[in-house]
């Protein structure tokens, strides 16, 4: 079992900045793909950006350029700085890790709100 706790959410202005971080409740980032996932109201949850147990990274459209996912081994932490953060990035944002090979372990944090408003 795998616990992931979010934070760092909370209310922004348009073009401001959030850094978000996860923390995983174990050693899992050499086996799991680490993962940033977003719900905004009345949508279905999408992929902001995943970071596999080699460091490679991949980015939603919407979001490159602007985000940027990190991981810290020793500390078993996954961030997502994001900049210029638009209305349109409003939502429920959650970190999830899915075991790279064994299918069937994949587990959610509870999410952390973020609003990019005036």
């Amino acid at each position: 079992q795998v616990q992931l706790v979010e934070s760092g959410g909370g209310l922004v202005q348009p073009g401001g900045s959030l850094r978000l971080s996860c923390v995983a409740s174990r050693s899992i980032f050499r086996l799991y793909v680490m993962g940033w996932y977003r719900q905004a109201p009345g949508k279905q949850r999408e992929l902001v950006a995943t970071m596999g147990s080699g460091a490679s990274t991949n980015y939603a459209d919407s979001v490159k350029g602007r985000f940027t996912i990190s991981r810290d081994n020793a500390k078993n932490t996954l961030d997502l700085q994001m900049n210029s953060l638009k209305p349109e990035d409003t939502a429920v944002y959650y970190c999830n890790a899915r075991h790279s090979v064994v299918s069937g372990y994949n587990y959610w944090g509870q999410g952390t709100q973020v609003t990019v408003s005036s």
